[in-house]
C-alpha cells in the first residue's frame, strides 16, 4: 500500500545568480554535515546548500564548475545534464544522461520553422560524464592528499567517439544496442540515464529508457583507474562483459532516480516520454546484491504528487539526518510558481517513511 499524504516541506535557498535554474534541478544528494548537493539539466556546474537548524532550511548556496575538477569533452556552456549523484566516502559522484535530445517547437517560430525543429537531434558530449570528485570537510578538490594516506584525484570514465566506454560497451548489447545505434531521444524511450547510485566498488545507473515491455532496466558497472584522471570499466559479467543488467518492473515507468537506503535501493519512477505522471517511489530491497539479469517486481511505497505541465518529481535523497526520522526529500524540474518564493527560493517535499 503506497503513502499519499504523510508529508513536509522545505526551502532551498539559491543565490539570485542562480534562480533561474532552481526550475530545472534534476538531481540531489545529502551528505555528511547536513550537506545537500544538487545538480541542473541545463547547466555545467554542481550546486552545494547547508542546512540551517535555526531557520530550518537549506540556504548558504556554494557554486562549483565541474571544470575546475574534471577536463571537459566539450566547453563549459554545454550542459553535462546531471542526472544523478552519489557519495561514498571520500568521493562525490554525478553521472550525465548520456542521452540524445530533440529540438523543441518554440511560440516565437513559424509553423514551417518548428516542423523543421522537430527533425533536429543532437547529443552533447558533456552528458556522457560519469565522474568522481574528492569530497573533504564540504569542499570539492581536484586532487587532495590526506596526512599519511594516498592522493585523491577528481577523474571520469574514459571518452570516445561514441561518448565514453561505457557506451561503447553497450552498443552491441542485444536489449539496448539499438536504441543506441537510433539515436532515439531521451524523452521518446532512447537510452537516458536518471540515477545513481554507489554501494562498495558498485556503481548502479537507473534508466529512464528504454523501457521494454513495461521492465525498467537498470546496469550494474564496477570501474578502475587507468590514470589517475581517467577511469575505466572492469569485466564483470559471467561472459567477461563490462556491466550487468537488471531487469525492474515499475508498471511501465522508467527510473527517474535512485537512492541507496542501507542495502535496499529506493527507485523514483516517473514516465518515460514527456508526460506529467503518474510517479512513485519503490523499493527493492537487498537492491545491491541483485544476479545477473535478474527480474525483480518491487512494491511502490510512495505516491509522489504530480502537476498539469509543471511538478514533475526528479530527485530524491534521505533526509534522515535532518528529520531524525526515516524521510525522503523530494525535487521537482518545473516546479509549480506556488513553489517558488522570493528571489531565490524553491520548495521542495518531505515524505515519512515507514
Amino acid at each position: 500500500m503506497t503513502n499519499q499524504h504523510n508529508k513536509n516541506q522545505i526551502i532551498l535557498r539559491f543565490e539570485d545568480e542562480f534562480r533561474e535554474h532552481r526550475e530545472d534541478l534534476s538531481a540531489i544528494r545529502l551528505t555528511t554535515d547536513k550537506y545537500l548537493w544538487l545538480g541542473s539539466d541545463e547547466t555545467s556546474s554542481i550546486e552545494r546548500l547547508t542546512y540551517n537548524s535555526d531557520l530550518q532550511l537549506f540556504t548558504e548556496h556554494k557554486q562549483f564548475r565541474v571544470k575546475d575538477f574534471i577536463d571537459l569533452p566539450a566547453t563549459e556552456e554545454q550542459e553535462i545534464d546531471i542526472e544523478g549523484m552519489a557519495y561514498v566516502e571520500p568521493y562525490l559522484w554525478f553521472v550525465g544522461s548520456h542521452s540524445w535530445k530533440r529540438k523543441k517547437p518554440k511560440p516565437d517560430k513559424t509553423n514551417e520553422k518548428n516542423v523543421s525543429r522537430l527533425t533536429k537531434l543532437e547529443s552533447e558530449p558533456n552528458r556522457y560524464l560519469l565522474g568522481k570528485i574528492p569530497l573533504i570537510n564540504g569542499e570539492l578538490y581536484k586532487t587532495f592528499t590526506p596526512e599519511g594516506g594516498e592522493t585523491l584525484t577528481a577523474a571520469k570514465l574514459k571518452i570516445t567517439p561514441r561518448g565514453n566506454v561505457l557506451m561503447d560497451a553497450l552498443a552491441n548489447d542485444p536489449h539496448l544496442g539499438s536504441y543506441i545505434d537510433a539515436a532515439i531521444p531521451g524523452k521518446e524511450n532512447g537510452f537516458d540515464i536518471e540515477g545513481l547510485a554507489v554501494y562498495e566498488n558498485r556503481i548502479y545507473l537507473g534508466m529512464r529508457g528504454p523501457v521494454l515491455r513495461g521492465w525498467a532496466v537498470m546496469l550494474e558497472i564496477e570501474l578502475e583507474n587507468s590514470s589517475p584522471e581517467t577511469l575505466t570499466l572492469k569485466a564483470i559479467g559471467t561472459e567477461g562483459q563490462q556491466y550487468k543488467k537488471h531487469f525492474i518492473y515499475l508498471k511501465g515507468l522508467g527510473v527517474r532516480d535512485l537512492c541507496l537506503a542501507g542495502e535496499d535501493l529506493l527507485i523514483l519512477a516517473g514516465p518515460t516520454m514527456d508526460l506529467d505522471g503518474p510517479v512513485q517511489v519503490y523499493r527493492l530491497e537487498k537492491g545491491v546484491h541483485l544476479s545477473e539479469n535478474s527480474l525483480s517486481q518491487p512494491q511502490a511505497e510512495l505516491d509522489i504528487p504530480y502537476g498539469d505541465g509543471d511538478d514533475h518529481a526528479e530527485g530524491i535523497t534521505l533526509l534522515d539526518d535532518v528529520t531524525s526520522v526515516h524521510s525522503l526529500l523530494v525535487l521537482y524540474d518545473a516546479p509549480a510558481r506556488s513553489r517558488l518564493q522570493g528571489e531565490g527560493d524553491v520548495v521542495a517535499d518531505i515524505f515519512y517513511l515507514s
